[in-house]
């Protein structure tokens, strides 16, 4: 199913908003499983009163401890960010051999943890009538935030693969939320097919931006397949590849 012709549409667009860079040293104050594989980390500090997050796929730095000493830096996704009550929530997708992930199981309020960013923020602005969020686990923060932030009544589909059934997110949202879920071992995480599989059933209307994050090939596919075979211009893709195999 594919869109009709948009070119007599003005396409979205992307406004990059840089940040003054800062580094926060933040506490543990929460610590909780979303799903049985997504642990919910909420951290505080008067440092947060002017924390900048203003699209819901910023990406901060964290440090954390590596076995030989050396602290480990990762991207993650601001969650929820209340600036009221200074706080920021993080998810952590719990797997084997991450330090983020060793880091995030032995989490306990008191804990400290540093943190610097955003860097900047990708403000997406236009006509959109339809979002169609798509992702894995590493994008779900992102895609729940969006969900979550949008007005009310505002259409919006997200699909997204994770390991079963247990790992499906609720999300708290007056936007019109139609949730497409696909099932697939963690191991094929870097695997297209369910994506593109499930991609097939979904209805693409007018003005629909089309957000993507998962595994850099799978990114990639999904975006070529939007392109190619659904006709979609390439200004109403915005793809991403939040980590690579190996």
């Amino acid at each position: 199913m594919t869109v009709t012709d948009t070119t007599a549409i003005a396409p979205p667009e992307i406004r990059r908003v840089m940040h003054e860079l800062k580094r926060r040293d933040l506490t543990v104050v929460d610590v909780g499983r979303v799903t049985p594989r997504m642990i919910r980390i909420t951290l505080q500090d008067e440092s947060l009163r002017d924390f900048p997050s203003l699209s819901p796929d910023d990406h901060i730095k964290i440090f954390v401890p590596q076995n030989d000493g050396e602290m480990a830096r990762r991207d993650y996704t601001p969650r929820v960010f209340d600036r009221a009550a200074g706080t920021l929530v993080l998810d952590f997708v719990d797997h084997d051999g991450g330090p983020a992930a060793d880091w995030a199981r032995s989490a306990k309020p008191g804990d400290h943890l540093a943190i610097g960013g955003p860097k900047g923020s990708r403000v997406i602005t236009g006509d959109i009538r339809h979002w169609l969020l798509i992702g894995d686990e590493t994008a779900l923060p992102a895609i729940g935030r969006r969900v979550e932030e949008l007005d009310a009544g505002t259409p919006v589909t997200t699909l997204a693969a994770v390991t079963d059934a247990a790992e499906e997110q609720q999300f708290e949202t007056q936007a019109s939320h139609t949730p497409v879920w696909v099932y697939r071992p963690a191991e094929q995480a870097h695997q297209a097919e369910p994506f593109l599989r499930a991609l097939k059933t979904i209805q693409i209307v007018p003005q629909t931006f089309i957000w993507v994050a998962a595994e850099a090939s799978v990114a990639r596919a999904i975006r070529s397949v939007l392109e190619n075979e659904r006709g979609i211009s390439p200004q109403w893709i915005k793809a991403s590849g939040y980590w690579t195999k190996g």
